[in-house]
């Protein structure tokens, strides 16, 4: 498991578009399994679950998203999951890493294009 969470400002639903569009583009396996979204008053969450073949761990590895915004405050925790073949520990994380990357660095260019 590897995880990234980040606060940032910005636009909720904007971010939420951005980070769909680079982990769907990002790479040819990855794939949109489902979603969750709720507003309650000014709260908005977004759960997002990506999913792609790893070809280090020949395996699946999902990428877990909740966002969570409030006017322009977002919070933003990605978990990745999966990418071990090993019964009782993990031998093999760079499937995962790799995937948690490609969300970290999709949330950091989005910062960096608001500023």
């Amino acid at each position: 498991m590897a995880k990234y969470e980040r606060r940032l400002k910005g636009n909720f639903n904007e971010l939420l578009d951005w980070l769909h569009r680079d982990i769907t583009n990002g790479s040819v396996s990855v794939s949109y399994e489902d979603g969750s979204d709720i507003t309650m008053g000014d709260v908005k969450m977004a759960v997002r679950v990506y999913e792609r073949y790893s070809m280090a761990g020949s395996n699946r590895v999902s990428l877990n998203i909740t966002l969570v915004g409030k006017e322009q405050e977002i919070f933003i925790s990605a978990i990745t999951s999966g990418g071990s073949q090993a019964v009782f520990f993990k031998i093999n994380t760079i499937g995962e890493e790799t995937f948690l990357e490609l969300c970290r660095d999709s949330v950091e260019n989005y910062i960096l294009k608001r500023q």
